[in-house]
């Protein structure tokens, strides 16, 4: 099973996504520094995921959520509204479809 997850910046509320077969060791990596394109801006949260059978299907879901403004926006409009948050404005945001799994606080 692999996973393109959400995140969200506790530092400056701006979003983060990425793809992984293993979300809570990767989220780990995250928050633990080891990734350097997010080691500023830690500590993170998990907003939500999405699942997929295969890679090829996460890496273009990854794709299309990073290189479209609206299919971000959608996604984590969808995810914050599942989880009841309030959403945050950013220049990152997400969008995606009903087989959504969210994460844990």
């Amino acid at each position: 099973m692999y996973y393109v997850y959400a995140l969200r910046s506790l530092k400056d509320n701006n979003y983060y996504f990425g793809q992984t077969d293993n979300y809570k060791r990767r989220i780990g990596e995250h928050n633990s520094g080891k990734v350097i394109s997010t080691k500023h801006r830690i500590p993170f949260e998990l907003v939500g995921l999405k699942s997929f059978n295969s890679r090829n299907e996460a890496r273009w879901f990854e794709y299309l959520i990073k290189h479209h403004s609206d299919k971000k926006y959608n996604f984590i409009r969808l995810l914050e509204t599942r989880k009841n948050l309030k959403p945050v404005r950013s220049r990152s945001e997400a969008s995606g479809s009903e087989s959504l799994r969210l994460g844990e606080r």
